[in-house]
């Protein structure tokens, strides 16, 4: 049987976070394995109520975990490796990274009581890992966090490159960055390149990406202008963004002070790994609070309305000893993810309310992209002249445009998303199988599946209330006729003004009084029967059907 090169997203290939993906090489259903990436993403009101992180179910991957080898790690962001602590036991295999990454790796590894020693600590190219039949390459690319990596993987059936997330950009401030004639050898050496899985992030941004670089000037100008505390909030991840800033604080003649458990971590373990230098000097909470207001920048947590995150919490009054006042100036130095519009412009309104003067990103003076645009994108194409492009890291829309691009060039190229198994190893890319696959959704400090109805029990409560009610059946099977009800959720009274729960209770209690033998006996006629009645009521007398508990307690005879 015919050797095969599959590709297998469980994650981020028709969305943009919780990436995963699978290759592997071998005889069909015997291929050897290995993922990279095992991210996360984040839970929202609407759709997961009470959900901090989504992450992708890797039930296929623990089902043929004896095949696979090794998980790569190709950048320090949440959507990349924020997974890790939950899922790797499951897997139990060697994770490799570059230094700051992988020291990210570690403490999410540790944090959640798991062996940090499973991270090995990899050098970039031309350093390889060999791994069954692949032979993997870090390579250094530019990105909104440091030490973010493409990967070379090397297949008996002809050499990927898997992006990551990726910038085309030549002075990133803090990292690496990205190296035309590095590129160039990789794409001449050997067979060339077979198979390019790229990040569709930006496709439909039509202008060339922005370096890092040229938010230097802009950031200090805003900050020489402002006359009392200077806020601002970025990515925490995004260290350059933070030195910038730092920077021009320290020019301006401030202090620097870090608010926020997320954007200390970053710097600290910047610093501990060497790739982050020159750094200026912070100073604590306590330490701000005793300055002159115009001595003083806050760099905080929270650029995407974050709740608990620090700028959340000063929008509210105070954090640390610390509170916003008219006349201070808060920078978002981000762009708002979609679907975070409406929290952030929360803790806008929030501060313009304690008169603080909001500045954002949208004119572009203050942020730029960590992703290719699409001139970027089209610029990669055309340097590594891949015989397949597989859109990755984008939602369907960003896939397809991706494509389309491909094809207009010649290309072969394939629309991919999660569970689509495709063999790689043909002059065109070949669906060969379907995966099941889906979420896993961490509820407080437990992992449960996307479809085992407890979030849907939530929404459902949430837009329709709950009723409980009690009854009780002596121990000669008479039921008592004072049926109790107690509602949450739900408007105490009736369109007429009567107390909506008596009044479910007087329904009920003419059907206990009536109910027939063969009914009481039957936990489930009775429950089903009691439940029909208080949602009937309910739908007539307030417009609502409620989520309704019913308690049958049965009294036994001495």
């Amino acid at each position: 049987m015919a050797e095969r090169l599959i590709y297998l997203p469980l994650g981020g290939a028709g969305e943009i976070g919780m990436n995963a993906y699978v290759y592997g090489y071998g005889a069909p259903g015997k291929e050897r394995l290995i993922l990279v990436d095992l991210g996360v993403t984040f839970g929202d009101m609407d759709g997961s109520p009470g959900i901090d992180l989504i992450m992708p179910d890797i039930a296929w991957l623990v089902e043929n975990r004896s095949r696979l080898e090794g998980i790569f790690i190709t950048h320090g962001h949440e959507d990349h490796l924020g997974a890790l602590g939950h899922l790797w036991s499951r897997l139990d295999v060697p994770i490799y990274a570059r230094q700051f990454t992988g020291a990210l790796c570690r403490l999410k590894l540790e944090e959640a009581g798991l062996p940090g020693e499973a991270v090995n600590i990899t050098g970039p190219r031309p350093e390889v890992t060999q791994l069954g039949p692949f032979t993997v390459q870090f390579v250094p690319v530019s990105h909104s966090i440091p030490e973010s990596a493409a990967l070379i993987i090397d297949t008996p059936a002809g050499r990927i490159v898997h992006t990551g997330d990726f910038k085309l950009d030549g002075t990133p401030v803090v990292g690496d960055p990205f190296d035309p004639i590095m590129w160039h050898e990789i794409a001449s050496e050997g067979r060339g390149i077979k198979v390019l899985t790229c990040d569709s992030t930006n496709v439909f941004s039509t202008h060339p990406g922005r370096s890092e670089a040229l938010l230097a000037n802009p950031i200090l100008e805003w900050v020489m202008a402002q006359k009392n505390m200077v806020i601002a909030t970025t990515f925490a991840s995004n260290i350059a963004r933070l030195k910038t800033l730092s920077e021009a604080a320290i020019a301006s003649g401030r202090k620097v002070c870090l608010l926020g458990r997320a954007m200390r971590r970053m710097v600290s373990v910047g610093l501990e790994t060497g790739v982050l230098t020159d750094f200026p000097d912070t100073i604590s909470p306590d330490e701000a609070a005793a300055m002159p207001r115009g001595k003083v920048m806050l760099l905080v947590t929270g650029s995407q309305g974050e709740r608990r995150a620090a700028s959340a919490q000063l929008s509210r009054g105070r954090y640390l000893g610390l509170s916003l006042k008219e006349g201070d100036s808060f920078l978002f130095s981000s762009k708002t993810i979609p679907g975070n519009e409406r929290p952030v412009g929360r803790i806008m309104n929030a501060f313009s309310e304690l008169g603080v003067d909001v500045y954002d990103a949208d004119d572009g003076l203050f942020h730029v992209s960590g992703h290719a645009n699409r001139p970027d994108i089209e610029a990669l194409h055309d340097l590594l002249k891949p015989e397949i492009v597989i859109p990755m890291h984008g939602e369907h829309m960003h896939l397809r445009e991706h494509v389309q691009i491909a094809r207009a060039k010649g290309l072969g190229a394939e629309i991919v998303t999660n569970g689509t198994m495709i063999d790689l190893g043909g002059e065109r890319p070949r669906i060969v199988d379907q995966v099941e696959t889906g979420r896993l959704y961490l509820d407080g400090s437990v992992l449960i599946g996307s479809m085992d109805g407890i979030v849907r029990d939530r929404i459902r409560m949430a837009l329709n209330g709950h009723a409980l009610v009690s009854v009780i059946v002596d121990e000669d099977d008479n039921v008592l006729p004072d049926a109790w009800v107690e509602l949450m959720g739900l408007p105490g009274r009736t369109r007429s003004g009567e107390d909506l729960a008596r009044h479910i209770e007087g329904e009920l209690s003419e059907f206990l009084e009536s109910a027939d033998n063969r009914t009481v006996r039957d936990d489930a006629k009775m429950d089903e029967a009691i439940r029909k009645i208080a949602r009937q009521v309910s739908m007539e007398e307030i417009g609502k059907k409620p989520e309704v508990t019913v308690i049958i307690s049965r009294l036994m005879a001495d």
